[in-house]
Order: structure tokens, then sequence, then C-alpha cells
């Protein structure tokens, strides 16, 4: 007996959206962070806070608007590790 596996194209593409999304929530956290640690330290002249965070708010909205184009909230990003926890 042949077993097929059944892949429903809106979901597989649904998945690959969650999973980037995940990996480029995670780095836009670190890349927060670490700009707030420069921040806090004074080493980055008025207009580079300012561009870096135009560039984080900017993430932030279009990775709401694709989020919202494939039905995903926040918690979806949110993958469980088991034993370690969450990711986010």
């Amino acid at each position: 007996m042949t077993r097929r596996v059944e892949l429903d194209r809106d979901t597989v593409e649904r998945d690959l959206v969650r999973l980037v999304l995940t990996i480029v929530e995670l780095l836009r956290q670190l890349m927060e962070r670490q700009a707030l640690r420069r921040v806090e330290a004074g080493d980055l002249t008025e207009e580079q806070e300012e561009r870096i965070g135009t560039t984080l708010m900017l993430l932030a909205e279009r990775m709401e608007e694709l989020a919202a184009r494939y039905d995903l909230t926040p918690e979806d990003l949110n993958l469980d590790l088991g034993p370690l926890g969450t990711l986010l």
C-alpha cells in the first residue's frame, strides 16, 4: 500500500509564511534590543537613532500586514520549543 502525503497549497504557503515571519520577528527583536543598548551607551548619533527607530517601525508594520494577510496572530509566530519554552 502506497501512502501519499496530501498537501494543501494554501496550508503550505501559510506555514511557510509563518516560519519566515517567526524568524524575521526573532531577528527584529534582537536588533531592537541591540539598538536600545547602543542608545543607552551613547554609541549612536541622533540621526542613527532616528533611522534605526524608523526602520524597526516599518519592519513591524510590514510584518503585521503580512500576518494579517495570512490570518496569523503574534501567538502563531511564537514557536513552542518543548522543554526550552517558547521562542519569542
